[in-house]
């Protein structure tokens, strides 16, 4: 099997697909058009994607309450004015961090983002008040 040369290093793509399938994590990358080109598909995912996704404008997997705040952060991810924004979420009485990052090729030039979207309840309940205050202090 062929190798995909990255910056780090090289995976094959059963690497590739093993990684995107395993960690609770969803990815979805949106091109420059803002089209769904990809979504890693794994039995984690909150927000489902299927096939039928792949080709669709962001907005239309979006619900239409969140659509405006992610059109304006695609047009400053876009202009430049932003490489990135995280917001936290309550989902099914969970909190769940969702992140946008702008993606620039070698050149400099917006060729999309990502959306990084992650379950966060276990950061919180696991002694991490005190892990908390301790960073928040030592970060000064």
């Amino acid at each position: 099997m062929d190798n995909v040369s990255l910056h780090g290093g090289e995976l094959n793509l059963d690497e590739l697909n093993a990684i995107f399938t395993t960690i609770p994590v969803e990815f979805d990358f949106i091109d420059q058009d803002d089209i769904i080109r990809w979504s890693s598909a794994n039995r984690h995912r909150l927000f489902k994607r299927t096939d039928a996704d792949l080709g669709k404008h962001v907005l239309e997997v979006h619900p239409g309450h969140s659509q405006g705040r992610v059109k304006q952060v695609l047009h400053e991810m876009h202009s430049g004015d932003r490489d990135s924004i995280k917001i936290l979420i309550h989902y099914h009485q969970q909190p769940v961090s969702i992140a946008f990052y702008a993606l620039h090729n070698d050149q400099g030039e917006y060729i999309g983002c990502v959306e990084v979207t992650q379950p966060v309840g276990d950061f919180q309940e696991r002694g991490s008040l005190w892990r908390n205050i301790k960073q928040v202090f030592h970060n000064k």
